[in-house]
């Protein structure tokens, strides 16, 4: 047993209150459970308890042992002086406040209802990628849907903490950030970080002041990533390389390590070169693009400011000095709609958060219902549940519920858990 599953006991009254009394023998009647408390402290503040002939309103303090309570040195904090009431699965200790204070306990361990219980275990010992796959058909699909409403903001909020991290970085300027993110988002799970280090490298800056020159965006972009670093037979790495001596020099720039990239088991149309290369087109065409994304929220627009064609060079080249059969390198629109999932959305959500506009934060769950859902082993898992996923906001928020609430067996934390437990 586990404390969460005592906490979903006490949050929703699912347990036996006939003759319900403290250990001490003084009857105790429940008005109000409080307010389940996620951070540190008791673990219900505001709650509301008659006890004999007094009503309380105060903390609550929950778990398995009495005896937790000093083996978690509760008896030494302040905190918990406002403890009202302590629930304990077993009584083995009688427990005393930091000022002394015996603290009214009730024992829950023949107050548990049986089908709940089995429940619980059926859930809490379930192997499954989700835990609850023979239980979820029963929840009714209102209930679903709500929680995966919660779901999808929850996935986007956790995507903002690398982005906030980024813009404190930038001294809180929002079109370098959004540069970087970009960078980000271009190195795709392979590069990501080597393309993040990239834009680093190379301040927006200083980008901006070659907007005009694809050439020089090129050498700059090839120079920082560590590519430049040997002899070439090919004449336009030659001329790259030229090119980038003199700017290093002039900026005093410091390139990252050529060994960042990565280029196995990966598709020539997805080596970095090529990405660097389409990185270097997008900021010559768009030098400054967040406050055009800030401006246009039609997908059409995303669609067609992203397919980014590389310079003319690689389009019979994937590497330098290696040809290949000519063909154009464009982004293609599943690389895109990535970049919108994990870079546009998120930004766009922060910066709404940021600015105190509630326009943004919902122009980015809008962005992520106009894509198609990702498609994978996890987002085939739902569908087979008969989850029909259709959009990107449904497979991110389902992959959020997976990874913060399956796998970590929150069953009683999560929406869809508590109908189970409950029987609803």
């Amino acid at each position: 047993m586990k404390e969460d599953f005592l906490h979903f006991l006490w949050k929703f009254r699912k347990f036996d209150f006939i003759n319900l009394r403290t250990i001490e023998g003084e009857k105790v009647e429940l008005i109000d459970p409080g307010e389940h408390n996620l951070e540190a402290g008791p673990d219900f503040s505001a709650a509301k308890i008659k006890i004999g002939n007094t009503l309380w309103v105060g903390n609550v303090e929950i778990h398995i042992k009495a005896s937790d309570w000093n083996r978690h040195r509760h008896q030494f904090d302040l905190a918990y002086n406002t403890v009202i009431l302590h629930v304990v699965y077993v009584n083995d200790q009688e427990i005393r406040t930091a000022s002394g204070l015996i603290i009214p306990t009730i024992e829950l361990k023949n107050r548990i209802n049986e089908d709940i219980w089995n429940r619980y275990q059926s859930l809490a010992e379930n192997l499954a990628l989700i835990p609850c796959h023979h239980f979820i058909h029963q929840v009714p699909k209102i209930k679903k849907n709500s929680w995966l409403a919660r779901m999808i903001v929850e996935r986007l909020e956790s995507k903002t903490n690398h982005l906030e991290e980024v813009w404190e970085w930038n001294a809180r300027s929002w079109e370098p950030t959004f540069y970087q993110m970009m960078g980000h988002g271009f190195g795709m799970r392979s590069n990501r970080v080597a393309f993040e280090m990239l834009a680093r490298a190379l301040p927006l800056s200083i980008v901006l002041k070659h907007r005009d020159d694809l050439f020089q965006l090129e050498a700059l972009f090839f120079g920082q990533a560590g590519m430049l670093d040997r002899a070439f037979i090919d004449t336009y790495p030659q001329q790259l390389k030229k090119e980038y001596i003199f700017l290093r020099k002039k900026y005093n720039l410091k390139p990252i390590k050529a060994s960042a990239w990565k280029f196995l088991r990966m598709r020539p149309a997805s080596f970095p070169t090529i990405r660097i290369a389409q990185f270097a087109r997008l900021w010559f065409q768009r030098p400054y693009l967040f406050r055009e994304v800030i401006e246009n929220e039609s997908i059409e627009w995303y669609y067609q400011t992203f397919k980014i064609k590389s310079s003319s060079y690689w389009e019979n080249h994937y590497v330098f000095d290696k040809k290949s059969n000519a063909k154009s390198k464009y982004i293609g629109k599943g690389t895109i709609n990535i970049i919108l999932i994990n870079i546009l959305a998120p930004m766009l959500f922060l910066y709404g958060q940021k600015i105190g506009n509630d326009l943004f934060v919902d122009r980015a769950i809008r962005l992520l219902e106009q894509l198609p859902a990702e498609k994978n082993s996890l987002i085939a898992k739902w569908n087979s549940l008969g989850w029909e996923v259709e959009t990107a906001a449904e497979s991110q928020g389902l992959i959020h519920l997976k990874n913060e609430y399956c796998t970590n067996k929150k069953c009683t934390n999560c929406a869809i858990g508590n109908s189970i437990l409950k029987g609803e």
